[in-house]
C-alpha cells in the first residue's frame, strides 16, 4: 500500500481554497498570515489522519513528514488558536466536500448518535469549563456511563457528513435529529435509516412531511414493518468505530466550548476528505485510511 496522504493533502488544498474564494471567506485587512486558511485546513487534516492528539507534537512531527508541502509551520499556541478561529471554515469544508462525492445523490441516508466523553474524574467533572453543556448521559450500545456530550451524525452510506451536531446527552435523539434536518432538509425521496431510538409517531410525521422516509428495525411490541435491519446498522457502528478506533474522537482534548467543537469537526472533516478522495482516485473502500495514515 503506497501512502496517499500527500496527494490528498494537495488536493484538498487545491479544492478549499477555490471554495474560499467561492465563499468570500478571506482575512480582513493587513498583512496577509504566514499559513494560509486552505493550508491550516490541511494541516488540521493531517494531523487526525496521521492520529497526534497532541498539537505540541504534531507540529514537531509535521515539520519532518510535511514540511516540504508547508513550508511555515506556527507555534503550538499560534496553531490552536487559528484553529478555533477556524470553526466556521471547518464546518463549511466538511458540508463542501460531502456535495462532492457521487454518494451525496444516494437516496439513502444514515442517521445515528454516539457518545463523546469530555473527562473521566469527579474533579474534572467540577472543573471544568464544559460543565453546563457536558453532562452525564448513558449509552446503551456499549452499556456504560459518561460525562461528555452527544455527536448526533446524518451521513451519506459511505461515512461522508451531511450534517452534525453536539447536543446535551440527556436530549432525546429524536430531539436534535429534528432540529438537525430543519437546519439542513434532506432531498425529497430520501430514505434516512435511524436505529429504534428514533422510534415515534411525532417523529415519523415529521420527517414524512419533509417528503422523505424514514426506515428503522422493528420494536418488539409492532407488528413487522422492515426487520432489524442488521445489515445497514452494522454500516453505521463501523463509521462510528472509524472515528473513534482510527480517528481518535474520543481522545479530543477539548477543554473549552469551542475547543470541543473544533477538535470533533477536525475528525469529520478528515473522515469527509478521506471519503472524498477515495471517489477521486477510485479507490474500493471509500472509508479506508490505511492510504493517508503513515
Amino acid at each position: 500500500m503506497h501512502t496517499q496522504l500527500d496527494t490528498l493533502v494537495t488536493a484538498l488544498y487545491v479544492e478549499v481554497d477555490d471554495h474560499l474564494i467561492e465563499l468570500g471567506v478571506r482575512q480582513g485587512p493587513g498583512r496577509p498570515p504566514r499559513l494560509s486558511d486552505s493550508e491550516l485546513v490541511c494541516l488540521a487534516v493531517a494531523q487526525v489522519l496521521l492520529g497526534c492528539n497532541s498539537e505540541r507534537r504534531w507540529l514537531r512531527f509535521a515539520s519532518g513528514r510535511l514540511g516540504h508541502l508547508f513550508p511555515y509551520l506556527p507555534q503550538p499556541s499560534a496553531y490552536n488558536k487559528r484553529l478555533r478561529a477556524a470553526a466556521r471554515l471547518l464546518a463549511h469544508a466538511i458540508r463542501h466536500l460531502a456535495g462532492l462525492t457521487p454518494s451525496w445523490w444516494d437516496r439513502l441516508r444514515l442517521l445515528d448518535s454516539t457518545p463523546v466523553p469530555c473527562g473521566t474524574s469527579r474533579e474534572t467533572v467540577k472543573r471544568s469549563e464544559l460543565a453546563g453543556w457536558a453532562k452525564y448521559g448513558y449509552c446503551p450500545a456499549h452499556s456504560r456511563w459518561f460525562w461528555g456530550l452527544r455527536l448526533h451524525l446524518l451521513t451519506t452510506p459511505d461515512g461522508a457528513v451531511v450534517a452534525w451536531a453536539l447536543a446535551d446527552p440527556k436530549l432525546g435523539d429524536r430531539e436534535v435529529a429534528q432540529a438537525i434536518l430543519e437546519n439542513s432538509p434532506p432531498r425529497p425521496g430520501l430514505l434516512i435509516v435511524a436505529d429504534k431510538g428514533y422510534a415515534g409517531r411525532e417523529f415519523e410525521d415529521f420527517v414524512r412531511e419533509l417528503a422523505a422516509v424514514l426506515v428503522r428495525p422493528d420494536r418488539r411490541d409492532e407488528r413487522r414493518h422492515y426487520g432489524k435491519l442488521a445489515w445497514i446498522r452494522q454500516r453505521i457502528e463501523s463509521i462510528n468505530d472509524t472515528l473513534k478506533g482510527q480517528l481518535g474522537l474520543e481522545e479530543h482534548g477539548g477543554r473549552t466550548h469551542l475547543g470541543v467543537f473544533v477538535r470533533v469537526a477536525q475528525r469529520l472533516l478528515a473522515l469527509t476528505a478521506a471519503v472524498w478522495h477515495n471517489w477521486l482516485i477510485g479507490a474500493q473502500d471509500k472509508r479506508s485510511l490505511v492510504a493517508y495514515d503513515h
